[in-house]
């Protein structure tokens, strides 16, 4: 019986790589000159510090665009607000991994609606998706792909 896994998870070396390009693209920036703005990454989370508030928006725009070209989603980010201790604004960027619980409510009721002949179970942080047909499957993917859900998704161990 063919299945695929919906997944959702990102490659750590790849976001690692694109944080450290934004700070390159940082240190050339002349409106950045003479400022304390950097990247740091830490613990699989990247630290982000500018002396104002605009420049920290900047700064995750820079970032974001580095995503873009290393093949994330910047939707993968998690932006919390913006700490503001002294005269430095900092905001502590973590990215998602995993399908969390409601999400993957979200996708099983999602799939159920569109009355496709397979079954769908949530396995942990990831989905497993079973049908008859192949052509089920990828009509689910298509459908996950088409949805909105604040995140996206990777379909792996596709098998007949």
């Amino acid at each position: 019986m063919p299945s695929l896994d919906i997944v959702s998870e990102i490659d750590t070396q790849e976001v690692h790589n694109a944080v450290e390009n934004a700070s390159r693209e940082l240190s050339t920036r002349f409106d950045f000159k003479g400022t304390d703005a950097k990247f740091e990454w830490k613990n699989g989370e990247a630290l982000i510090q500018a002396e104002g508030d605009f420049q920290l928006d900047q700064m995750v725009s820079i970032l974001q665009a580095k995503l873009l070209k290393r093949g994330i989603d910047p939707k993968m980010m998690e932006l919390p607000k913006a700490d503001h201790t002294g005269k430095t604004f900092s905001q502590n960027v973590k990215f998602k991994e995993g399908i969390e619980q409601a999400i993957a409510k979200k996708l099983v009721k999602a799939i159920k609606d569109s009355k496709l002949k397979v079954q769908t179970s949530i396995q942990g942080e990831q989905l497993r998706v079973t049908g008859k047909k192949r052509d089920d499957l990828q009509a689910v993917m298509q459908l996950v792909k088409s949805g909105d859900f604040d995140q996206p998704f990777q379909f792996t161990n596709f098998r007949d």
